[in-house]
């Protein structure tokens, strides 16, 4: 029995050493491959530079076509261009994924567009100049690298390319875009009315209000048309359908201008949501953020916003509706300052580089809090910026 015993042990202890051994080969394989997939094929400690952009140099719908098939055909493993849908004049609304593709894992995806208002030029720049940014520092930069590695951003820079070539801000119903979203629709105070296309041609894009201004000062002084029901319109309805099909879906920007400021949810009154408390700490977070480390303003929920001496309580725009219905962060970034207003008449295009820098920022610090952002904890993360952004304001 001993003797059996004995030969049990000395078999136990056999396999025992056989599993360290093996156990201990494979550990330190794995230890090699890790080390080995840590070793940068290049420097990633290089400062970033900024795109050579210049001066007057704007992109039309035609234009912005042929710098996103330049990026398609320059960095075919960061770019995708494909239509997201067409205009009410048949024009592809064009958008650009960048990440890369050789990195297969799931990440967190994000969205930003522009020139929802066709005449609002810079709106879209923004989003061009963000494309590039991102492009010429990938592989040479670790904050860019890391961005594109595990980030999916979907730009479309242009969301009314029937009103950019036009330069209206309409689009070719004579709709405002942003306030043809199913929420808070065609809310007066809101500053919109449900019209549509009259007898299915009249356009009446807006109706002045200048004599209401004069006993109700916080009536809008215009009121536009935001079409006959939510998603009346092709452009609004493919933003919505596309939208559908993102995963890990992170955070929202809608780029307009000129009110300098960022937006949160929500712009007027009581919201027709529910907003908890952790959630508005993080929008008030980001918005502090912005107030301390670029040259936009802020205003907090149901304040209104004091714009051109009025103070303009305003809903239902694309950034709520997707506050709604994808519970993320979303904001409306107003480029530029306000004596640039183009549709009043008022405004110019000029020192488009200067306003492109101004920009970057808070693009950047979206970017680098991502995945703080899809889980609504504090984006404390600050990002690396290039040298001369911000710039100083003019």
């Amino acid at each position: 029995m001993n003797k059996k015993l004995s030969h049990l042990i000395t078999l136990v202890l056999c396999f025992i050493l056989i599993d360290i051994t093996f156990s201990g080969c494979i550990e330190k394989e794995q230890k090699f491959k890790v080390e080995e997939l840590s070793i940068p094929e290049i420097n990633l400690d290089q400062s970033s530079i900024l795109p050579d952009w210049r001066d007057g140099k704007y992109h039309d719908y035609y234009s912005t076509i042929e710098m996103l098939k330049d990026f398609n055909e320059n960095y075919p493993r960061l770019v995708y261009v494909f239509s997201i849908g067409k205009s009410v004049l048949g024009k592809d609304i064009w958008c650009i994924r960048l990440t890369n593709e050789r990195n297969k894992e799931i990440k967190s995806s994000c969205l930003i567009d522009g020139c929802i208002h066709g005449c609002e030029w810079e709106a879209g720049e923004a989003c061009l100049y963000l494309a590039e940014y991102l492009l010429i520092n990938f592989e040479s930069n670790k904050t860019v690298t890391t961005i594109l590695n595990t980030t999916e951003l979907y730009i479309v820079p242009l969301l009314n390319p029937d009103g950019r070539q036009a330069d209206d801000r309409f689009n070719a119903n004579g709709v405002d875009l942003n306030r043809n979203f199913k929420i808070d629709f065609g809310r007066i105070r809101g500053g919109c009315i449900p019209i549509g296309k009259l007898l299915g041609r009249l356009k009446i894009s807006y109706i002045k209000t200048p004599r209401l201004n004069k006993w109700f000062p916080n009536f809008p002084s215009y009121i536009t048309n935001c079409g006959r029901r939510p998603f009346s319109e092709p452009e609004t309805q493919a933003l919505r359908d596309f939208t559908k099909e993102l995963d890990d879906f992170s955070f929202y920007v809608s780029c307009h201008t000129a009110a300098h400021c960022i937006i949160g949810p929500w712009g007027a009154f009581k919201p027709p949501f529910k907003i908890s408390q952790n959630e508005l700490y993080i929008l008030t977070y980001v918005e502090r953020w912005v107030e301390k480390n670029t040259e936009y303003k802020t205003y907090r929920s149901g304040e209104g916003l004091v714009y051109q001496g009025d103070k303009i309580y305003f809903s239902g725009t694309s950034s709520d509706w997707f506050f709604k219905e994808y519970h993320i962060p979303s904001f409306a970034f107003e480029i530029l300052s306000e004596d640039y207003e183009m549709w009043m008449g008022k405004g110019k295009h000029d020192n488009l580089v200067h306003w492109m820098k101004t920009t970057l920022p808070f693009y950047m610090y979206l970017l680098v809090n991502i995945d703080n952002l899809r889980q609504w904890r504090t984006p404390n993360i600050q990002p690396s910026l290039p040298d001369g952004v911000p710039p100083e304001p003019l």
